[in-house]
């Protein structure tokens, strides 16, 4: 059974991935296309992670999204949230790093999707590369997805929040829209093997930025990690209570 889920998840990977890079080099194919590509891919995975791994999950919040384009300031725990938002979330583009690229199929897909893919070590460089294709993006009225803790966090842990989406958010004047989930309890990070359960992600009130200045960068960071850890805590309440109920 498990090799069956890898080779249906990987097989269905390998197609689209090869598909949407064939697309990418087809001369009458647009972006949008290609990142359509890429929703239905997410919604395959969303799928086959609930059928044949019993890992489903619950959006509480869709109906507090702003109009695109904005930024979702997310918490990173897990590979699923790079697959599987994709289908959850209006069209959007992942902030990642550029190592990422050069994984056969799968980094090429995420090249002919208009992936922003930044090499960390760069600094302003790299900060540099993320708001201008981040301008780009917010032009043609896609999203960006950000995990400004940078990398995959163990559940319980908080990471060091930066401000770089920040900065691009006020000088955009997008909203910023913070995201929580506990998915990494059940796809813990540096695995491929999942636990059953119910992934809860949990969409939080956007915090808009138009009017606002780039010295308030440091005091709308703090608001939305207080947003991201304060649903963090609620998702865990939720979870116990399901649990307790079960007895």
């Amino acid at each position: 059974m498990v090799l069956m889920k890898i080779r249906i998840w990987f097989g269905s990977g390998g197609i689209l991935a090869f598909a949407t890079l064939i697309l990418s080099i087809w001369p009458f194919t647009t972006l949008k296309t290609r990142q359509r590509m890429a929703q239905v891919w997410a919604g395959y995975n969303r799928r086959i992670l609930a059928i044949f791994c019993g890992l489903r999950d619950y959006i509480e919040g869709l109906e507090q999204l702003p109009p695109p384009p904005f930024i979702l300031f997310s918490k990173h725990q897990s590979a699923w949230e790079t697959i599987t938002f994709h289908h959850i979330f209006p069209r959007f583009v992942l902030v990642l790093k550029h190592s990422l690229l050069y994984i056969p199929f799968f980094g090429w897909a995420l090249l002919a999707t208009g992936q922003i893919a930044i090499n960390r070590s760069k600094g302003m460089d790299a900060l540099r590369k993320m708001r201008q294709q981040g301008i780009t993006h917010f032009k043609q009225g896609t999203s960006l997805v950000i995990f400004p803790e940078g990398t995959r966090m163990a559940p319980g842990q908080i990471g060091h929040y930066n401000g770089g989406g920040i900065a691009l958010a006020l000088e955009a004047e997008v909203p910023i829209v913070p995201v929580a989930h506990n998915a990494g309890l059940f796809w813990p990070r540096r695995t491929f093997f999942k636990k059953p359960g119910l992934i809860h992600v949990k969409i939080g009130a956007p915090i808009y930025t138009s009017g606002m200045s780039p010295s308030d960068r440091k005091k709308i960071l703090q608001i939305a990690q207080d947003r991201i850890e304060s649903m963090m805590d609620e998702i865990e309440i939720e979870r116990q209570k399901r649990a307790d109920s079960y007895f």
